[in-house]
């Protein structure tokens, strides 16, 4: 099974763009019946994160990021590079997807995904806001393209 997950808030710009881009892959999926992949919008639920990924044989992680690198900058990172990462607490409110990562594979150990990968996109605004900014646009359709064809190769 692949899983995909798509993190963000839909309410400020271009931190969206993990939720936009699941969005536009989980209707793909309906319109080309692909079977062992789910995709998820886990908005900014780090714990659903944990849950979805159970299971899987491979999870794929979307987020925005800032890094002070130029907006719609695309960053394809290891998932093992990023859940070690020092978490502060595991409370809901600052349980985030790198800590389910961490926390999932200690949870659930083999009945988590060996392979993680997280594509991050750099975001120009991260403010109030409901569109996202044309270099995240560009970038996000980047990722989508990548995706729906490691899509198709996986089914």
């Amino acid at each position: 099974m692949l899983t995909i997950i798509g993190c963000g808030n839909l309410n400020r710009s271009d931190d969206a763009v993990g939720v936009v881009i699941s969005q536009k892959l989980q209707r793909f999926l309906v319109e080309h019946h692909v079977s062992n992949v789910r995709v998820y919008d886990c908005g900014t639920a780090g714990i659903e994160v944990m849950f979805q990924a159970r299971g899987s044989e491979k999870l794929i992680i979307i987020d925005a990021c800032s890094t002070n690198s130029s907006p719609g900058t695309i960053f394809e990172v290891p998932g093992e590079e990023l859940e070690n990462l020092p978490t502060p607490s595991y409370n809901l409110h600052d349980f985030r997807w790198d800590h389910a990562l961490a926390a999932g594979r200690k949870i659930f150990k083999k009945n988590f995904p060996q392979e993680v990968i997280v594509y991050l996109i750099e975001a120009k605004n991260l403010e109030l806001g409901l569109e996202l900014t044309p270099p995240i646009q560009k970038a996000a359709v980047v990722v989508l393209e990548k995706l729906k064809k490691q899509v198709l190769n996986w089914s």
